[in-house]
């Protein structure tokens, strides 16, 4: 099924490094993009790390946050791609604070109780040479989906490097057949959902 060419999808690209660095992270959610693109949905990508975004818990942090401006993309997109790399096994400090951000939307509901995020999807994208892409995807899963957002199946694309080496997704001459494979499903079945999603909303509680 092709999405309507007015949905449009939110890269949080949550790697540590700020622009105009190469990045292993941007790279693969910007292979997620393009696999969207084919189904009629544009987008585009924040890299956090190059935003001033406050600690906290509220929609606005107060002077100098900058968040407002993300959080106002996040609930204009249909489609939330949360892209990370990996760190110790687990999401970078700027993915969980992100995550750490979004939980203000428990409290922006519809005059029938419903999330704002109710008819959005996310997925997750995430890299490392170390192991750890499970571990994000179902923490990063659980977040988001507590927020509100919906998974499609399949949503998640990882690479991992071979362990104890220093070789990133970056580096490699081509897209492995797996990871292509696996990021072609994501995008169709991610614009599917919010197909779904935005001609048939979920009912009020």
């Amino acid at each position: 099924m092709t999405a309507p060419a007015s949905l449009t999808a939110l890269v949080l690209n949550c790697t540590l490094k700020p622009s105009p660095e190469e990045s292993s992270t941007d790279l693969l959610a910007g292979q997620v993009l393009d696999a969207l693109g084919k189904h009629g949905v544009t987008g585009g990508t924040i890299r956090l790390v190059d935003r001033d975004v406050k600690p906290g818990v509220l929609a606005d942090m107060g002077d100098g946050d900058e968040w407002p401006q993300v959080r106002e993309r996040i609930l204009a997109a249909d489609i939330l791609v949360v892209a990370t790399p990996t760190w110790v096994g687990s999401m970078s400090s700027v993915a969980n604070r992100a995550l750490e951000r979004l939980d203000a939307e428990l409290s922006n509901t519809d005059d029938e109780g419903r999330l704002a995020t109710f008819g959005k999807v996310a997925v997750a994208v995430v890299v490392g040479n170390e192991d750890g892409a499970h571990k994000i995807t179902a923490d990063l899963f659980q977040g988001l989906n507590d927020i509100g957002f919906s998974v499609p199946a399949n949503g998640a694309v990882y690479w991992n490097g071979e362990a104890m080496q220093g070789v990133d997704y970056k580096d490699l001459e081509e897209t492995p057949e797996a990871v292509a494979s696996t990021t072609a499903t994501l995008a169709a079945n991610a614009a599917h959902l919010a197909s779904v999603l935005r001609e048939r909303p979920y009912p009020p509680a």
